[in-house]
């Protein structure tokens, strides 16, 4: 999958590593980028087409559909973060939101532009992931089950969309200097970096790509023993 000449959906485009994907694909030569948000007025950078789309609305992912027919990569960027004890009595809603936006949502925009990436060669699937799809902590506890379900579900997708030729790759990373992370004090990578490893991946048709030294140290410790996962991680979070 090329960038040059690409038709590039991006959701939660407006800031962070979704702007970071923007300003990267335009780069890179990307014939037309569509920033999806929330609130399109958030969207300011020049050169791409905003539009309103919310991943946990279905009648607004369907008329994206209907409308970018030119659209050969989706990046599945938009997602949340909530901090929180797993054993608060607001636990259960907590996770719901977060299975919402960052594993339904992502499917959702998956189910939908699959027949577009079909109709227009095959394309390509990038789905924004994090470390802790591997790992945990006390505090990051529905974030990150709702990430190892979009891993999972990144997986089940590569499998079924093969068949169409759309690549499907999984962005993992740790924290990120975005105003999501602001208020840790934790080594953070910067958004271009991680931007630029995932470009190269899918350019080089790699399935999976980590983007940090965390997470390329979480991903070997899988293996351990004991195991990473057994115990709390405290520097992983995207």
């Amino acid at each position: 999958m090329h960038i040059q000449n690409a038709v590039v959906l991006i959701t939660g485009a407006n800031r962070g590593v979704g702007l970071a994907f923007a300003r990267e694909a335009l780069k890179r030569g990307a014939h037309k980028v569509y920033a999806g948000a929330r609130d399109p007025d958030s969207v300011t950078l020049p050169g791409v087409e905003a539009l309103r789309l919310d991943v946990t609305r279905p009648d607004q992912v369907a008329a994206a559909a209907a409308r970018l027919r030119d659209v050969t990569l989706v990046i599945n960027n938009a997602g949340i973060a909530r901090v929180g004890s797993m054993l608060k009595d607001d636990a259960i809603e907590a996770l719901r939101a977060h299975l919402e936006t960052n594993a339904l949502g992502t499917l959702r925009i998956a189910q939908a532009f699959a027949p577009v990436l079909a109709r227009n060669g095959g394309g390509a699937l990038l789905n924004v992931l994090s470390v802790l799809a591997w790992v945990s902590s006390p505090m990051l506890g529905t974030y990150a089950a709702s990430k190892s379900a979009a891993w999972s579900l990144t997986n089940a997708l590569r499998i079924e969309l093969k068949a169409q030729q759309t690549q499907v790759l999984a962005l993992h990373m740790g924290f990120v200097d975005t105003d999501l992370t602001r208020d840790f004090a934790l080594p953070k990578v910067s958004p271009e970096s991680v931007v630029a490893r995932a470009f190269d991946a899918l350019e080089a048709g790699h399935e999976e790509v980590l983007a940090d030294d965390i997470t390329r140290q979480v991903r070997q410790g899988l293996t351990a023993e004991p195991a990473i996962y057994l115990g709390e991680r405290r520097q992983a979070r995207d």
